[in-house]
């Protein structure tokens, strides 16, 4: 079985933030990880990450908020996704006047 796109999304707001989100299922699990997904998961300015997720071979998963990696408890594609875009409407809330 060969890697199979689960979900791809790609979105630019008019501040020009981007959200993108990519997962594969995979036929093993990436090295560090249990589970058989690859994904990453990116929220920020074209060169800039603010917000990201990621199972990066050997590091398994964990989440980038600002400069700091934190592991993360990877449960289902669904969470995943939920948690993320909660991250994502916290930085958003901060950055509010």
């Amino acid at each position: 079985m060969n890697a199979v796109l689960v979900l791809e999304r790609k979105e630019t707001d008019e501040d020009g933030m981007i959200l993108e989100a990519v997962v594969w299922r995979v036929p093993e699990p990436v090295a560090g990880s249990r589970h058989g997904y690859k994904y990453r998961l990116f929220f920020g300015r074209r060169g800039e990450r603010l917000i990201g997720y990621d199972n990066e071979r050997g590091k398994g998963d964990h989440k980038h908020l600002g400069k700091r990696q934190l592991a993360y408890d990877f449960a289902d594609v669904p969470t995943l996704m939920q948690d993320f875009l909660k991250d994502v409407e916290q930085w958003k809330k901060q950055r509010e006047p």
